[in-house]
């Protein structure tokens, strides 16, 4: 169950990355239906941290507040060079008891310098993401996506990116609804297609306001229904070469891929907020049938519908005092 973070600020922090931990983990949002969580920034030691813009942080915890945190977050830094012995020893310590590790931007290299990253997939900032490679040859870097999930280690690229990663952790422990809570209160979507590729995109909310917002708008109101791309296409007055062309642009993806998403976050709502069965949750969130939505789910979620409704189901505002355990306990 994720009730406890600790975030590690060391010499060079990046403001707006440590901000991301504080906005998301830092803020009881039970007033609105979200989560609580016992959050802390920290440091080597007690007292004045330096930012990369010159200004400093002060911060009241020493390193000792990760040792029983359920998630410790390593914000951005002046990476590549490696942060000190102590900061290296509390994240390894912290994955070695089971907890998880969350890297934001930069903060992947402290994470390789752990030795966290061997044998897994990982990523960072696109600007950084070769220097990753090179100076970590036994970890894979995927350049092109958001964020990695690999047995307990999260990696977030640039910037938002760790917004993304953080209500993707929300989500993992804690269910859809939480980290829907969490999104609505930030003001940003609380699921982005696609990867890197989209730094200079606007990211597509669940009501898109960009040219293909209308049909965005439709497909959502219409899961249910069987949607294909030439029925896309007429809506928006397009070829559907260009229609497939703008749609990637747009959202990072494919027509398919964005539809199947919707739909399976459509599926995440009605079985934690609804008790209709399984079967009928297939058919509104346009699965059609229970087997092609377990298909889905287990591939998505690594769980199946019925463990996900066991963990998660429950009304709205019960999302912080669920039990994460079943499918969706952390990868060992």
């Amino acid at each position: 169950m994720l009730r406890s973070v600790a975030a590690i600020a060391v010499p060079g922090v990046s403001p707006f990355e440590l901000a991301v931990a504080c906005e998301i983990f830092g803020i009881d949002r039970t007033d609105t239906g979200g989560p609580s969580f016992d959050f802390v920034v920290c440091g080597e030691r007690p007292g004045p941290v330096p930012t990369k813009l010159g200004m400093e942080i002060v911060v009241h915890a020493g390193l000792d507040a990760t040792h029983d945190a359920d998630l410790v977050v390593m914000a951005a830094y002046g990476a590549p060079g490696a942060p000190s012995d102590e900061v290296l020893d509390a994240l390894r310590a912290a994955h070695d008891r089971g907890a998880w590790v969350l890297s934001l931007c930069s903060g992947a290299f402290a994470l390789g310098w752990a030795g966290l990253l061997d044998g897994r997939r990982c990523t960072t900032h696109w600007m950084y993401t070769e220097d990753l490679a090179a100076r970590f040859p036994a970890a894979t870097v995927d350049p092109d996506v958001l964020y990695v999930e690999d047995r307990g280690v999260v990696t977030s690229a640039g910037t938002a990116a760790g917004v993304d990663a953080g209500l993707h952790l929300v989500r993992r422990e804690l269910g859809a609804t939480a980290a829907a809570a969490i999104a609505r209160r930030m003001v940003v979507p609380p699921h982005r297609d696609g990867g890197q590729a989209q730094y200079i995109e606007t990211p597509v909310p669940e009501r898109a306001d960009g040219e293909l917002g209308p049909v965005l708008s439709w497909v959502l109101d219409h899961l249910d229904e069987e949607i294909t791309v030439p029925q896309l296409a007429r809506r928006a007055h397009m070829s559907e070469r260009t229609f497939a062309r703008r749609f990637r642009a747009e959202t990072g993806t494919t027509p398919a891929g964005w539809t199947a998403r919707q739909r399976l976050l459509r599926a995440q709502e009605l079985l934690e907020r609804t008790p209709l069965p399984v079967e009928e949750v297939a058919r509104r969130a346009g699965f059609g049938a229970a087997p092609a939505m377990r298909h889905h789910f287990v591939r998505a979620l690594g769980t199946t519908p019925t463990a996900y409704r066991r963990t998660f189901g429950g009304q709205p505002g019960d999302a912080s005092t669920r039990s994460a355990s079943g499918g969706e306990a952390r990868p060992a």
